[in-house]
């Protein structure tokens, strides 16, 4: 009897253990992991291991602080589907607008940079059982990087919409949030380690000019695809199967640096793995080509020559730090992903 007693509880303690361990190899609680690839379309989803994240953003010259930018009107001739799809609207053009400089208005072109990331995973789960929904809102987008507080925003005061002189930013076809199932939000991002110290250090080089704040404020719309626009995704992915669902979240106004910000994530069935989904995120930043130019200033003073903006918003200067946007586009693009392709996981 007192061998019975005393082996329940180790009875217990084995198949506490063994749940534990069936809990730590379940393939939905996977942390994914990014693996760099030389392109992510067209790559068969069937080939890539499970927790796996294939990841390109074509950074191949490691040299040069700008290796994975590419100008906006150049993208559109290199990629015209990505163009159209990734851009904040298909007819995205780079701004125009009168900006005025000592009481003179003048008319400026903005040029732009742009930076893609691309990536590829599988969830373990039949897409008819995901629920986009669940995703497209402030309490998800807080989770997916808490260094970044949210708030909702209505749509009556975004920037676009409420400021005449932010007219550019408009979309031709409806005003930003207002289309069906959709969460406007506000966003700020306070910057991190050195870089508030060295942003106060650039502005003491600035003569009247316009000075850099310490923070990235943002505003955004989040809403799952209605058929109709997510079924034109295929063209994106090259994956020959139906898109059963896509989350889109699309920043059109940012307080500095960036123009304009997209998350998509597109999912569609495994072709011969009905019981499996196939994901593929994007990630797109328009950066002022302007911005990636104030170089000269900066080389002129020892403690800022690791500021150069391209090096920080690539992720190659001894300023960046931390896992949020402090730590340069590539890093913070991964993190994002990867965190996404976590919580579809673990849904």
């Amino acid at each position: 009897m007192r061998d019975c007693l005393t082996a329940r509880p180790r009875l217990a303690s084995l198949v506490l253990a063994a749940s534990l361990a069936a809990l730590t190899a379940s393939p939905a609680l996977a942390q994914y992991r990014t693996k760099d690839v030389p392109a992510v379309t067209g790559l068969d989803p069937a080939g890539i291991a499970p927790g796996t994240i294939a990841f390109t953003d074509h950074r191949d010259n490691p040299a040069n602080p700008e290796s994975g930018l590419v100008p906006f009107a150049e993208w559109g001739k290199r990629s015209p589907a990505q163009k159209a799809l990734l851009a904040p609207h298909p007819a995205y053009v780079e701004p125009d607008y009168t900006q005025t400089v000592n009481g003179v208005a003048k008319q400026r072109h903005e040029a732009l940079k742009v930076y893609v990331a691309e990536a590829r995973f599988i969830v373990p789960r039949s897409a008819d059982r995901i629920d986009l929904k669940r995703f497209a809102t402030i309490p998800f987008v807080s989770r997916m990087d808490p260094a970044i507080k949210h708030k909702s925003l209505s749509p009556a005061d975004a920037t676009p919409t409420k400021d005449p002189a932010a007219a550019f930013a408009r979309r031709p076809d409806r005003p930003w949030c207002e289309a069906p199932d959709t969460t406007c939000i506000e966003s700020r991002y306070d910057l991190e380690g050195k870089l508030p110290l060295g942003v106060r250090l650039a502005n003491k080089l600035e003569d009247g000019g316009k000075k850099i704040a310490e923070f990235v404020s943002f505003q955004s719309e989040i809403r799952v695809l209605p058929p109709e626009e997510a079924g034109k995704l295929a063209q994106l992915t090259r994956i020959e199967a139906p898109v059963a669902g896509a989350l889109e979240q699309n920043i059109f106004w940012v307080n500095q640096i960036l123009r304009f910000g997209k998350f998509l994530a597109v999912l569609q069935p495994v072709a011969g793995d009905p019981a499996k989904t196939a994901v593929t995120a994007y990630m797109t930043l328009g950066i002022k080509a302007d911005v990636l130019d104030r170089k000269k200033e900066y080389e002129r003073v020892p403690v800022l020559r690791n500021l150069l903006p391209a090096q920080v918003l690539m992720g190659n200067s001894s300023f960046n730090t931390g896992t949020s946007i402090s730590a340069g586009l590539p890093t913070y693009a991964r993190n994002r992903i990867a965190a996404f392709a976590d919580a579809l996981a673990k849904e």
